[in-house]
Parts: structure tokens; C-alpha cells; sequence
């Protein structure tokens, strides 16, 4: 069997270290010869280090010679010439499994790479490799199945059961969940949330079961469902130890779902685990041949195998989990140690046949390449599964070659050389019986089957049926006669859900709609459990799984959805009409106002300005027949910092100012249709003393302020901020200086009288006014 050479053997996997040679091997010449061959097998010419070593043979036929060309050749993908070299060294010496491990781990490194097609696993520097029992009972590795479906959950990789929604809007099982030390959600890549890792997830350990996607689950996935709860049934019962009641849940499960190969592996290793070889081995051949790349199939085969005594075709599945997991160091261990007893009887028979101390074969001749690597002296695969083109490829019948023959020799009883004969034989015929390259198949986790050493059955009708099933996404496929838009519909707005957001006791609701019931009662609206805690992390985020059925499977609908929420954003962030109003301060543009939220209707208000991107909201001074003042100033959102029980401090500050046409109402807070005000300008005589005015006033301003005590002063300036420095230009902008606003703002006025001066749009009046008060405040202040 030729398995073709190495091209860049050294790049992607270095080999391991060479052992020390033993002493008194040789002359110096043959050291210095060694030293080359090592240096070449550590640089990836495997081929220059087998050669060397054969040339070393033919003077001194050591067995520590005939290993290193053995692991030459392996690398080098000469597995038949590797076995001779190997089979040469135990007719010196009896193997020991570990010198096999270069050989094992060249085999499944091409089984991997050549035949199914996956890349090779190799470990980074500093890790280690994961710990695996070599018990027969014991688990296989994990898996990294894809989620094939969206209702598999993304831990387990099963059809979710008692679906529970975390915070971070990933759905996991109920089980997974509490299974999951820490608390983690295997979508977000760790046991915190993304942006918030300063909350872990531990709070909502204890989440109800998402109230939607469980109705959802029995209704459209009834018998599904029923499978899957009574392989939950199962494993509960086989952790308590109860084999033979897990045995039951499981062909209860397979009765109703005789195409499942997860729970065909599951029962396989229950099997196992009772020592009923033939029926664990019966289940794993069934799981091996609808998904070739599973782990458990081949580890569940392998120890079947093994406990029926079959053991060349146990070392097949052997290497087959080695290749799949080449850091399975226990299935390599296995796999080394069938090799190992494969080539034992070839040293007890030449012990035996000598009858005295080994001594030197001298009489061995060095492997031809033209006799065990040409492509004349290869025979077809009689298996089937072979080909001509096949990679594994069975040399001729060691008895045709010339290899053996003891040329120095001739009296050499035959018989000695049968048991080296019969075991590269019985290596060989494992080795052709794996799956050949030319074979147009290709090993996915689909349903196809890897090709098998026996030869081909007549498929029964459900056989075939099973095949079907298994080459479609069995759970997607949901009648649309199950689809119904009301099992979609929020309890608060009576719509299709938009943007579903689901709460720690398992109810959904429309993110906007549970965010302004939340407003008002920190309890769930249905079943009023106290969601106080899941309030303080403001992380509402969407039920992804919730979201993606209803795009799915309603499409339309959602689509009408969006288009009714779309228009109300629209009208919402509309800064003309029905524009949101504040009933509380005076504001003034320029000027921060910082703003303490409690009442729920302004938790609403603000949030919505927010949402629509245009973070503005008008302040007007409540008014005893209007509602609110007819004059007020937008103000712009900078900052919001939230508090546990959702009430938040706004940092805002003031831009224009304008003027109410009429008012109105929305969802409790005060609305208006609004014009902005601007400052009429002037020019000639009448700017020349506008501009002498208002350096006057500037002047008078801040000799009031500077005569202030520094308490009052720092009092000021903590909450409005210095004052603005004098423009060059008065009339810049709609609104006058800003220096203007910052004395009306500081300056002890009522509400109305700052009213008034707000209304003006004549700087020229505006300035006169704060000269008055200006006089007014300084003639009342104590001297």
C-alpha cells in the first residue's frame, strides 16, 4: 500500500524528536552518517533519511536502524515499505506499541487529510492535549457539529427543549443551561455580556421557560419533541446509573424516529456499556454510515469490534478516530497496540526457528524501490471500495516479491519468514480497506456512506427512506397550515411582534411595548412576577430565534409591520408638528439643563427622542389655563445616565427658541406644533448703537458677576458654566449672543419676566431689559 509522498511535510507537521541512538551502534563513519540522516529527517526529507538508514543496513543491520527508516518511510508516505522495515525490526526484537506511533499517526494523518477531506488539527505550542479515557465506556470527544437547523440549540446541538431565552437574546435548553458551569451563552463566547462585563448572566439562572417558542415547538414540532424528551428521559436515566431504563427511553425514542443516528449512538454506547458487543456494534455501523465524521460512531465501533474479537477491522475504525481527533491519544494507544500484536507472532517464530540466541541477519537486502514503490507491481483492490487510482494500494503477494528471500542463506527454513508474511497481510488487507481517494464521494456530515469492505446490499424501502429523510432539513420544513400570525401577536399592542423581547418568566412582548410598561410597574404585564433586577440591566435585547421564525415564516406580515412602525417614527421625529414638549423649566439656547426623569410618560418621551435620532424635545414653564407656556426653547440630548429602577438623569442643553401654534397630547406627555424664533437684524445707525449697546451691557454683566461672593459665584458657575466671552458680532446667529442667555439664566427673574425677554426677537429690546435688571439687582444688593 502506497499512500504517496509528503511534499511539505516539514511545514505543516514537524516531526517529533528523534530518540537517542543506542550505544555502541557502529563505527564513527556510520555515526557521521546517522548525524546526516537525522539532520535530514528533522528537515522533512524523509526520503534522503530513509535512504541513508537502508544504505547503514546493508553493513549493520541493527533493529534501532530499521525503526528510524520505518518512521522515515511513514513520514515520507511509504506506509508498505514502513511496515517491512517495522516487521525486519521485530524479528530482531519484540515491538513495544510506542515505536508504532510515527506509523499510527502517518496513517490517520492521510486518512484525514487525503480521504476526508479535513484540514490537519494541529495543536498550538503551550497547549495540551485533551485528557481521554480509553475505557470503553467512557465518551468520545466532543464534537464541533454545525447547528443545522434553527431549532437546535447551540450547545447541545439537539432540537431545543424547554427553550429558555437569555438576556443577550440567544435561546438555549432549559438543560443546557443549568448544566452550564459557569453560566455562559455559548453564542456571546463567554459567561458575561458583550459591552456589560460588569454583569455577569448568573441573575437569570433561574428563567422560565420562553413561553412562545415552547407552544411554538409542540405545535409544529409535536413528535420531534416527543423524541427528544425521551432522550432527555434517557440520560437522566443512565447518569442515575439505570443502563437498562435509559436502554428503554432510547429504543423508545428510535421506534419514532428510526432515522436519528444521535440516538443510534447513544444506544450504541449504552450497549456498550453492558458489554452487548453486537448490538453496540450493530447501532455504531448504522450511525458510521449515515455521518462518516462522527466521533462516537467510530469510537462506539472500534470497542465493539475489539470486545468481539474482530480485531483487523477494529484497528480500521481505530485509525479512522484517530484521524478524525489526531490528539486522541488513547484511540492512537489502541491502534498501536493491534499493530503491535500483529507483528508479535513474527518474533516468537524466528525465536523459535533459530533455537539460539538472535543473531545479526545479515543476509537481509535493501528494500528496492523499483520492486515495492513501482506503479508495475501493483495489483488492483479486489476489495470493493478499490480502484486503480486508488492512494491505498496493496503491493504484490509478499510471497511473488523477491524481498524476503535470504540470499546468503538458501538453507533458511521457509517457514520462519511466513509469520512476517502473514502479518503484513493481515496490516495490509486493514489498510486496503479504507476508503481509496479515487472514490468520488466526498465525507460530509450529511447522510452519505463512506464505502464499507463488504460487499454491496440490496437497500430495503426503509433503508432508503431513511436516506431521504436524513438529506433534508427534517425540522425547517414546516407546513404553512401550522403557520399562524396569532401565535406571533404581543398581548399589550394586539400585533405582530416587532423586535420581540423576552423576559426572565418566559413571556414575550414588542421591545417598545414592554419598555413602557416597564415605565410604569416594574412587573411583567401578564403575570406579574417583579422584573426589578432585569430592569436594572436595561439590556433589552431581541429573541433572535422569535425574530428570525417571524421573518421566515410571515414575511408579509412583518413587512406590513414595519412599514406601520416606520411611519410612526416618522411622525415622531417630525421637529414641526405634534413635537414632544417638557412641562418644567425655563431653558434658554447655549445654556446645559440638566434634568432629573422619574415620571413614566417623560421616560417615554425621552426614549423615543432617542430612537428617532433626533435627541430634541421642547421646555416650556407649566401654564395654569394652556397646559404649558406659549413660548419656550428646544433642547438638545447629550447624555443619559439610567438608574436601576429606570428613572435617569438627562444632560441636555438649549438651541432655538420658539413659539406654540397649538397644543395636543400623545401617550400622556404634552405635544405641540411649534415655529422657531429668530432675531430680526438691523443695519446702518440703527446696528452702530445696537453694537455700542451691547458692549455696555456686556461690561455692566460682568462687573455684577465679578462683585459677587465666591460662594455664589462658584454656585454659578458648577451649574451654568462660565460666562461666554463678548462677540465681535452681535448679530451672529438666530439667537444673539450667547452671553445674553447666560445672565437671563443666573440673573434672580421669575419664570414670566424670563418668558417675556425669551419671546423678544429685537436684541435691541433684549439687551435694554437685562440693563434694567442689571440696575435693579445692583441697587438692591446689601453693601
Amino acid at each position: 500500500m502506497e499512500v504517496g509522498p509528503v511534499q511539505q511535510q516539514q511545514q505543516q507537521h514537524p516531526p517529533e524528536p528523534l530518540p537517542a541512538a543506542p550505544p555502541g551502534l557502529g563505527s564513527e563513519m556510520l555515526g557521521e552518517m546517522l548525524g546526516v540522516a537525522e539532520e535530514a529527517y528533522r528537515a522533512g526529507n524523509f526520503e534522503l533519511a530513509a535512504e541513508i538508514y537502508g544504505s547503514e543496513l546493508e553493513e549493520q543491520p541493527h533493529r534501532f536502524l530499521w525503526l528510524r527508516k520505518g518512521d522515515a518511510l511513514a513520514l515520507a508516505g511509504r506506509v508498505t515499505d514502513a511496515l517491512d522495515s517495522y516487521t525486519r525490526a521485530a524479528m530482531l526484537s519484540q515491538l513495544h506499541p510506542d515505536e508504532l506511533r510515527v506509523l499510527v499517526g502517518s496513517i490517520a494523518r492521510h486518512i484525514r487529510e487525503k480521504e476526508l477531506g479535513l484540514p490537519y488539527a494541529q495543536r498550538q505550542a503551550g497547549t495540551a492535549p485533551p485528557q481521554l479515557s480509553a475505557t470503553p465506556h467512557s465518551p468520545p470527544p466532543t464534537e464541533a457539529t454545525p447547528i443545522a437547523d434553527i431549532f437546535s440549540c447551540p450547545m447541545c446541538r439537539l432540537l431545543l427543549l424547554d427553550p429558555v431565552t437569555l438576556l443577550c437574546g440567544h435561546t438555549l435548553c432549559k438543560r443546557c443551561l443549568s448544566a452550564s458551569e459557569p453560566l455562559q451563552c455559548s453564542q456571546c463566547g463567554g459567561d458575561k455580556l458583550k459591552g456589560k462585563a460588569e454583569r455577569p448572566l448568573a441573575p437569570v439562572m433561574d428563567s422560565k421557560v420562553n413561553v412562545v417558542l415552547g407552544s411554538l415547538l409542540e405545535k409544529w414540532l409535536k413528535e420531534e419533541t416527543k423524541v427528544r424528551r425521551l432522550s432527555l428521559e434517557g440520560q437522566l436515566l443512565r447518569e442515575s446509573s439505570d443502563l437498562m431504563g435509559a436502554m428503554e427511553k432510547y429504543s423508545a425514542a428510535l421506534e419514532l424516529a428510526p432515522c436519528d443516528s444521535w440516538l443510534a449512538a447513544e444506544r450504541a454506547e449504552l450497549y456498550l456499556a453492558i458489554k452487548n458487543f453486537k448490538q453496540a456494534f450493530s447501532d455504531a455501523d448504522t450511525v458510521c454510515k449515515k455521518k462518516p465524521l462522527s466521533h462516537k460512531g467510530h469510537y462506539v465501533k472500534a470497542q465493539a469490534l475489539s470486545g468481539l474479537g474482530r480485531t483487523e477491522e477494529a484497528l480500521k475504525e481505530f485509525l479512522y478516530c484517530v484521524a478524525l481527533n489526531p490528539e486522541w491519544s488513547s484511540m492512537k494507544i489502541e491502534a498501536q497496540k493491534i499493530i503491535c500484536d500483529m507483528l508479535l507472532p513474527v518474533f516468537e517464530n524466528v525465536q523459535a526457528s533459530l533455537g539460539t540466541p538472535f543473531r545479526a541477519l545479515t543476509s537481509y537486502t535493501r528494500l528496492k524501490p523499483s520492486i515495492t514503490n513501482s506503479n508495475t507491481c501493483t495489483e488492483d483492490l479486489s476489495l470493493p471500495g478499490g480502484s486503480k487510482d486508488s492512494r491505498f494500494q496493496i503491493t504484490k503477494s509478499f510471497r511473488e516479491s523477491d524481498v524476503f528471500v535470504i540470499k546468503d542463506s538458501p538453507e533458511e527454513p521457509v517457514s520462519c519468514m511466513l509469520p512476517h508474511i502473514k502479518a503484513e497481510e493481515s496490516i495490509g488487507n486493514v489498510l486496503a480497506s479504507l476508503p481509496g481517494a479515487s472514490l468520488k464521494r466526498k465525507l460530509t456530515n450529511s447522510s452519505e456512506v463512506y464505502p464499507s469492505a463488504t460487499a454491496k446490499v440490496i437497500k430495503t424501502d426503509a433503508e432508503s427512506k431513511c436516506e431521504q429523510s436524513t438529506t433534508k432539513p427534517a425540522l425547517c420544513d414546516i407546513p404553512l397550515a401550522l403557520v399562524d400570525a396569532c401565535d406571533f401577536e404581543c398581548s399589550l399592542c394586539m400585533r405582530l411582534f416587532y423586535e420581540p423581547v423576552a423576559t426572565p418568566c418566559g413571556h414575550t412582548f414588542c421591545l417598545k411595548c414592554l419598555e413602557r410598561c416597564l415605565d410604569h410597574n416594574p412587573h411583567c404585564p401578564l403575570c406579574k412576577e417583579d422584573l426589578s433586577q432585569y430592569l436594572a440591566y436595561r439590556v433589552y435585547k431581541k429573541t433572535l430565534l422569535t425574530e428570525e421564525l417571524i421573518t421566515r415564516y410571515l414575511p408579509e406580515e412583518l413587512s406590513e409591520r414595519k412599514k406601520i412602525y416606520d411611519e410612526e417614527m416618522k411622525e415622531l421625529s417630525n421637529l414641526h408638528k405634534d413635537v414632544p414638549i417638557f412641562v418644567c423649566t425655563m431653558a434658554f439656547p447655549t445654556i446645559p439643563c440638566p434634568l432629573h426623569v422619574f415620571e413614566p410618560r417623560y421616560r417615554l418621551m425621552i426614549r423615543r427622542c432617542m430612537e428617532t435620532g433626533t435627541k430634541q424635545f421642547g421646555m416650556c414653564v407649566a401654564d395654569d389655563l394652556k397646559s404649558f407656556a406659549d413660548y419656550g426653547c428646544m433642547l438638545q440630548v447629550r447624555d443619559v445616565k439610567f438608574f436601576p429602577d429606570g428613572r435617569s438623569v438627562v444632560d441636555t442643553i438649549g438651541l432655538n427658541r420658539f413659539k406654540v401654534l397649538s397644543h395636543g397630547q400623545r401617550d400622556g406627555y404634552n405635544t405641540a406644533n411649534i415655529e422657531y424664533l429668530e432675531d430680526t437684524k438691523v443695519e446702518g445707525q440703527e446696528y452702530e448703537e445696537l453694537l455700542v449697546l451691547h458692549n455696555s451691557v456686556y461690561d455692566q454683566a460682568l462687573g455684577w458677576f465679578t462683585s459677587l461672593k465666591d460662594n455664589m459665584k462658584s454656585q454659578i458657575l458648577s451649574h451654568f458654566g462660565p460666562m461666554p466671552s463678548k462677540e465681535s458680532e452681535p448679530q451672529n446667529g438666530v439667537n444673539g449672543p450667547a452671553w445674553c442667555w447666560w445672565m437671563l439664566a443666573v440673573l434672580p427673574l421669575e419664570s414670566k419676566a424670563q418668558l417675556t425677554i425669551l419671546a423678544m426677537t429685537f436684541l435691541k429690546d433684549r439687551l435694554q431689559a437685562i440693563k434694567r435688571i442689571l440696575i435693579f439687582v445692583t441697587r438692591k444688593r446689601p453693601r
